[in-house]
């Protein structure tokens, strides 16, 4: 499907009546649901998907964190960091090896927390279908797994990209 950019009402603001612009917009106002959320356990956006991909996958090696969150290992690092400090994740070196190679894990308090994550995706997820009926949220999951299948490519090969210019670098 394409659309023109000449029709009724084109003159004023189309880029306000793509779809890109109302799932953007709508993106926003979930994050921002989502970071009053977090802020109420004492967590900052980003935050929870370390404590999520450590509590699914373990203790963990931090090159290995920051490819599962897509960040670089700096990223990765400071933000673990601040776990840290909240005693939320432990920092862990190497034994008998190369004394650079840090592992991360969760603390007891990190674990607790992680958990707590769970109920509070589900109660964004129910704040944000409120207004939604159950054939409409199977829709809009199911309209929303085709946009994702439509962009991976996409995004896929930029990162490829990305990737291959990044091992030039090094």
């Amino acid at each position: 499907m394409s659309r023109s950019k000449d029709g009724e009402g084109a003159a004023r603001d189309p880029y306000r009546k793509t779809i890109g612009a109302h799932l953007q917009h709508a993106a926003r106002l979930h994050r921002s649901l989502v970071a009053r959320k977090l802020a109420i356990l004492g967590l900052y956006p980003g935050q929870e998907q370390v404590l999520k991909i450590l509590a699914d996958n373990g203790e963990m090696k931090m090159g290995d964190l920051a490819a599962a969150l897509r960040v670089r290992p700096p990223t990765a690092s400071k933000t673990v960091g601040r776990l840290a400090a909240q005693d939320l994740v432990e920092r862990r070196s190497s034994t008998g090896g190369d004394g650079r190679l840090v592992r991360v894990a969760l603390t007891e308090t990190g674990e607790r927390r992680a958990a707590d994550l769970d109920d509070l995706w589900f109660a964004a997820e129910d704040e944000m279908l409120a207004e939604f009926d159950g054939k409409d949220v199977r829709r809009l999951r199911k309209l929303l797994r085709r946009v994702e299948k439509t962009l991976l490519p996409h995004t896929e090969a930029e990162e490829a990209a990305e990737d291959e210019d990044e091992a030039e670098e090094a």
